[in-house]
């Protein structure tokens, strides 16, 4: 089988390449125009600029942007007279009559200075009303347009996002399928837990979403699936502006969020400050049914939290050449759930259970951040030295009460306190025009202790009660990190290759109450991770890119802290101690396709991966107690196994009021794991009776979503959204296919600057987690929770400031926060 699929992939890299031979073949000769924009008065490069290019009749052929040092290279435009329209917010606009043609088609426009403009704003072309996907050599970049930015917090809005999922009942966050991805805000991870930071951000404040599926080796390798970045809006201009939404979400529990922003900038500083907040209340419930000893489990849940952001920062431009940043994250969660339990065995009642608890879950998280860049002559050329520190500190005290049952009330306390350093040092050398070499080194530390006590009694394993034992985890991971990468630019061709070499220490020690219940575990090694990206633009229509990555998923801290993480009655989870990383050697192709007469794009991918010494779930029977059904939920490394995809996304204008953005993707992976059963009925089996077994799934799961946005006219607009997801299987269940569709509109006001939306989701009340289970029991159930909800919001931008160049170095892709930035 595994065969088969990569026979099957390879045929796909021949077909691709052919057909890109083929397009060279039949390709007109084009011209290219390139140059530099900067502001007249600063002489700075001036980012984000507008880039037109127009026929003699006015119709766009078409355009670019200029990058962050002010430079734009447009490529493929057809030979004939053109129009080049260059267009910035604040100020004047420059037109450029050229032509392409004989002896004429490398054309160098040198420096352009933009003056400022005195009396009003000039008409600048609005881009990212709706939503587009583009596929870049690395990543695909999704522009969240004002469709998408309506819909409530960036959980919400991901679940629209292609190949992304969102797990309703833990906001973990997957890519592909699988959830060792690596969540990104501006190019840095944040010490705040993803779910919970993923609440916290407006969607109005997203700018993109980049999903860099197969990292080049400048990134940190972690994450088999790749990074997730999230790009906020920046804030450039001189003066006082701001930006303000608020967003209230309802069902059955009201559930609020609001950002704010601020900016003020001269010549020489750039100071801002937000604060965002989470305030809700979420019901959630599961039905599980277990035939085999005809019992059935009721959850039901109330979780009540609020937490908030704070970011403050300034930008010090000492002259051209040396930039200063300093900035501050402070983050505060108080979280609690209260939760009922029931559990029937209808064949024998003195085995039911009724258990309350009630926990608290209260975060504090902190960041600061230094950072010095310095310029040299040679544009492109510099030196960069970044400073991160950051604090988490973490109490999750829960109370137990059985109100039936022969268990007694008892009471867990879990504090964890971690703090982590990271220190890079980047320098970029531009070799030539089509060259660049990048160097960089990188130490991040780690340490994290983990306190657990409990007034508890547990059943060792000869079946004896005896008191919790109370244990103390600290876990530290040191890693040292160099890597270099090279890249060239040779006609319709880009090329770059990179290695990133990090060495890495760890130590984890868990101390129980209980000396012989202690454990320790020690690693220590070396690895390479290579990277290579090749891309071919044979015409303006097509473009190809091949890559490759190798990445790394090392365990996390709930994944090898042997502390029971949570419990039911009838379900234990732990980590193991001993867990060891898994690899990931990567291998992707992707085509997109530009429609006749610019009326969209269809990008389509292939995967192939392949995964060494896999993490993956083992559930065991508890041998404390085999009778009363408990299971042991932890993980283990397992074999090697590979796993491949499929990947469509489009964007399709039919008409100019309607704008339909579409993708398709479907996943094939094997899992394994250890899933225990008994050959005799629970009541009486013992420890002998417990059979092992590692179990091999091969899943095929696929999703479909499709968004459509009407214009009624310049301010009114409207949404549907559908989403379809297949069957998926795992070693533990079966799940059930899922729909839900989405109805939303829009408002703008205030001349664009205010926007007012309304959102109605799941309406046919579809959303369901449904499933199937055969190891270690037969069970079945479903899980529900608040997705029948509308949503209300409103933006607004405010502030009289011009539009100005931006001075700090926005990292090669891994985008660091500017003004108004969010972490």
């Amino acid at each position: 089988m595994k065969k088969k699929n990569l026979v099957s992939f390879l045929l796909f890299l021949t077909v691709i390449i052919s057909h890109a031979i083929n397009s060279k073949k039949n390709t007109d000769k084009a011209g290219v125009v390139y140059g530099k924009v900067l502001d007249a008065n600063l002489k700075q490069p001036l980012p984000y600029v507008n880039i037109i290019i127009k026929n003699e009749q006015g119709k766009i052929l078409t355009g670019g942007i200029t990058t962050d040092d002010g430079s734009f290279k447009i490529e493929k435009i057809k030979e004939g007279h053109i129009i080049i329209n260059i267009q910035y917010i604040g100020y004047k606009t420059v037109n450029k009559t050229l032509l392409i043609g004989k002896n004429n088609y490398d054309i160098d426009l040198g420096n352009i200075f933009l003056e400022e403009a005195t009396e009003g704003l000039e008409e600048v072309t609005i881009v990212a009303e709706v939503s587009t996907i583009q596929q870049k050599v690395d990543r695909k970049v999704i522009t969240i347009g004002k469709d998408l930015a309506a819909t409530g917090s960036a959980s919400e809005l991901m679940i629209g996002i292609p190949s992304v999922s969102i797990d309703q009942q833990t906001g973990d966050i997957s890519l592909r399928g699988n959830q060792n991805v690596r969540v990104m805000v501006d190019g840095k991870l944040s010490n705040i837990p993803t779910a919970q930071l993923l609440k916290q951000i407006p969607s109005t404040a997203i700018k993109s979403i980049e999903l860099i599926t197969n990292p080049s080796a400048k990134y940190n390798p972690e994450g088999m699936s790749g990074i997730i970045n999230i790009v906020l809006h920046k804030n450039t201009m001189v003066g006082f502006n701001g930006n303000i939404s608020v967003g209230l979400t309802h069902e059955k529990e009201a559930k609020f969020n609001s950002f704010l922003g601020l900016n003020y900038r001269n010549r020489k500083f750039n100071f801002y400050g937000n604060y965002s907040n989470n305030i809700s209340k979420n019901r959630k419930k599961w039905q599980i049914l277990r035939p085999e000893n005809n019992s059935e489990q009721f959850f039901k849940f109330l979780d009540k939290g609020q937490s908030h952001l704070y970011k403050i920062g300034v930008d010090y431009y000492l002259n051209d050449k040396n930039t200063i940043s300093i900035f501050t994250t402070q983050n505060t969660s108080n979280n609690s759930a209260f939760g009922k339990i029931d559990a029937f065995f209808y064949n024998d009642d003195s085995y039911n259970q009724k258990q309350l608890f009630t926990s608290v879950n209260n975060n504090y998280s902190s960041q600061y951040n230094f950072d010095y860049k310095l310029d040299f002559d040679k544009e492109g050329h510099n030196i960069e030295f970044e400073a991160d520190y950051n604090i988490f500190e973490d109490e999750a005290p829960t109370d137990f009460k059985f109100l039936l049952g022969t268990n007694e009330d008892y009471h867990d306390f879990n504090f964890t306190d971690m703090e982590s350093i990271t220190l890079n040092l980047d320098y970029i050398n531009p070799l030539s025009e089509t060259t660049k070499l990048e160097l960089g080194l990188q130490a991040r530390l780690l340490n994290s202790d983990i306190a657990y006590i409990s007034t508890g009694q547990t059943l060792n394993n000869e079946g004896v009660l005896r008191p919790t034992p109370r244990t103390n985890f600290d876990y530290t991971r040191d890693i040292y990190s160099a890597y270099a990468t090279y890249s060239k630019t040779f006609d319709e061709w880009n090329c770059q290759i990179g290695l990133r070499a990090e060495n890495v220490k760890e130590d984890a020690i868990a101390l129980s109450s209980e000396a012989e219940s202690s454990q320790r575990f020690q690693n220590d090694y070396f690895e390479l991770y290579p990277s290579a990206f090749l891309s071919y633009s044979p015409s303006e229509k097509n473009a190809y890119q091949l890559s490759y990555s190798r990445r790394v998923d090392r365990p996390g801290i709930s994944q090898v802290n042997p502390i029971k993480e949570w419990s039911t009655p009838l379900i234990s989870s732990y980590g193991n101690i001993n867990l060891e990383p898994q690899f990931t050697n990567s291998i992707e192709a992707n085509y997109t396709r530009t429609l006749n007469n610019r009326k969209g794009t269809i990008t389509g991918g292939v995967f192939y991966r392949l995964i060494t010494n896999d993490i993956s779930r083992a559930l065991f029977i508890d041998r404390s107690d085999v009778n009363s059904g408990r299971i042991i939920l932890t993980h283990d490394n397992f074999d090697d196994y590979s796993a491949y995809g499929v990947e469509l996304s489009s964007n399709y204008r039919p008409f100019k009021c309607w704008n339909i953005n579409s993708s398709f993707d479907l996943y094939s992976q094997t899992q394994k794991g250890i899933a225990e059963s008994l050959t005799a009925p629970v009541e009486t089996a013992t420890i002998n009776d417990i059979e092992t077994n590692v179990d091999e799934v091969d899943n095929v799961t696929w999703n479909l979503r499709m968004y459509n946005n009407f214009s009624l006219n310049k301010t009114v607009s409207l949404t549907a959204f559908g989403f379809y997801r297949g069957k998926n299987r795992s070693i533990q269940f079966e799940t059930k296919p899922m729909f839900f569709v989405n109805l939303g509109a829009r408002v703008a006001f205030a001349q664009g600057k205010g926007m007012f939306s309304f959102n109605y989701n799941d309406i046919f009340n579809t959303m369901e987690f449904a499933f199937n289970g055969t190891k270690p029991f037969v069970q079945n159930g479903a899980f529900n929770w608040e997705s029948n909800t509308w949503n209300v919001s409103l933006s607004y931008r405010f502030g009289s400031g011009k539009y100005k160049a931006k001075s700090r170095r926005v990292r090669d892709k891994n985008i660091e926060s500017e003004g108004g930035g969010f972490m």
